[in-house]
């Protein structure tokens, strides 16, 4: 399990320098996962290897919410006093995720022909 945990922090610390480095507007942990992801992709047998801790880790994901959810009981004040721009970011970033799904998935079903246009019946 020590090895599997370690490659995934050192997937996530890759990451993270990456960001640093470059500047970029992306949480670290997500390149990390992206690296991974390409790493798994290229490398199959890492799956194996790390598999059984990833899926120990996902059984107990509501534990590592724990502390998100102290926070925003620490900082409620402050959540109260945003609540008209974090509603307004929340409805609109679902509005363009929702937006951007649908034209993705409109035109990738545009892009699948079938096979023969006309109807057999």
């Amino acid at each position: 399990m020590i090895p599997a945990l370690a490659t995934l922090l050192v997937f996530q610390l890759i990451g993270e320098a990456l960001v640093r480095a470059l500047a970029a507007p992306v949480p670290g942990p997500v390149v990390g996962m992206a690296l991974l992801l390409l790493a798994l992709v290229l490398r199959p047998s890492l799956l194996g290897a790390i598999k059984p801790t990833a899926q120990t880790l996902l059984q107990h994901l509501s534990l590592l919410f724990v502390p998100a959810g102290v926070g925003v009981m620490l900082h409620l004040q402050r959540l109260g006093d945003e609540a008209l721009a974090i509603g307004v970011a929340l409805v609109l970033s679902t509005l363009v995720g929702l937006a951007s799904a649908a034209l993705t998935m409109a035109w990738l079903m545009k892009r699948v022909t079938p096979s023969s246009d006309h109807d057999p019946a």
